[in-house]
């Protein structure tokens, strides 16, 4: 039972971790669902998040390698520092730093009482509700040529505000772009991006940290299949979001995240769920 509970995870994991819709929030709420009733844990969430990190480096493989060439280059002189791609290279460095360090102090908090359920359901809809109000009264006019260092900052404490269940790492960048005047699928390209090195050091962090801890829920076994099939999903999913945001509004996610917090809040009072 417990290698299909996870399977489910993992299925889950790939369908939202690129929607704005959370993850983590999903994971967090499917728990409570499953037959064994438990949160499957900040450990699971961060290593099934490797998977569908690993999706991104596959669909984005020849701009992360340009990228980390035309960086590499720059320091010795080879290529201009004012180079798009190595300029984006030292932005993806700077936007990752807010979410490392504040992921490091409040790890505790983390994987505790972050994941109340109640919590949840106040970020999915309170961000729900900013990411509509980004997305209708932003510019869209910048593209990712414009990004600047103070901005690349500002993306990355959106991004960290992702540490919180129910926020979404790509939700909370992508609204932070559509204030900062960014198109859709510029701020979508940035958060992808810079979501590589925060979700690959989270993720093998903890995989070391509870490789034989006896009291996670889940098995190495079963918390690896649940990764490797979260990376076959995302694939899927990364190639419709990238498509959808090129034509669409973000309106039926506000509205979806809404919907389900709003779900989660009544069935938490009427006492269907437990909050944690």
């Amino acid at each position: 039972m417990n290698l299909l509970e996870a399977l489910i995870l993992g299925i889950v994991q790939g369908l939202t971790e690129f929607l704005p819709i959370s993850s983590s929030a999903h994971l967090r709420i499917l728990g409570a669902f499953l037959p064994s009733g438990e949160d499957p844990g900040a450990a699971f969430t961060a290593i099934t998040q490797i998977g569908t990190e690993a999706a991104v480096v596959v669909f984005f493989w020849r701009d992360i390698v340009r990228i980390i060439g035309r960086w590499f280059r720059s320091l010795g002189g080879s290529v201009p520092r004012n180079d798009p791609d190595a300029r984006m290279g030292w932005l993806i460095i700077l936007g990752s730093i807010p979410i490392v360090v504040l992921g490091l102090v409040f790890q505790d908090k983390i994987e505790t009482v972050l994941r109340s359920l109640w919590l949840v359901a106040i970020m999915l809809i309170g961000f729900g509700l900013l990411l509509g109000i980004a997305d209708y009264v932003g510019a869209k006019r910048r593209r990712l040529n414009d990004l600047t260092y103070p901005h690349g900052i500002a993306f990355g404490f959106a991004q960290a505000l992702a540490l919180v269940p129910g926020v979404s790492r790509s939700g909370g960048t992508i609204t932070m772009g559509l204030f900062l005047g960014y198109e859709r699928a510029a701020a979508a390209r940035y958060a992808f991006l810079l979501a590589i090195p925060a979700v690959f050091g989270s993720g093998f962090y903890q995989l070391v940290k509870h490789w034989d801890d006896p009291q996670q829920h889940f098995s190495l076994f079963e918390t690896f299949a649940a990764t490797g099939i979260a990376f076959v999903v995302a694939l899927g999913v990364i190639a419709f979001f990238m498509n959808w945001i090129s034509k669409r509004s973000f309106l039926p996610f506000v509205v979806y995240r809404v919907l389900l917090g709003v779900v989660i809040i009544v069935l938490l009072a009427t006492g269907v769920i437990p909050a944690s």
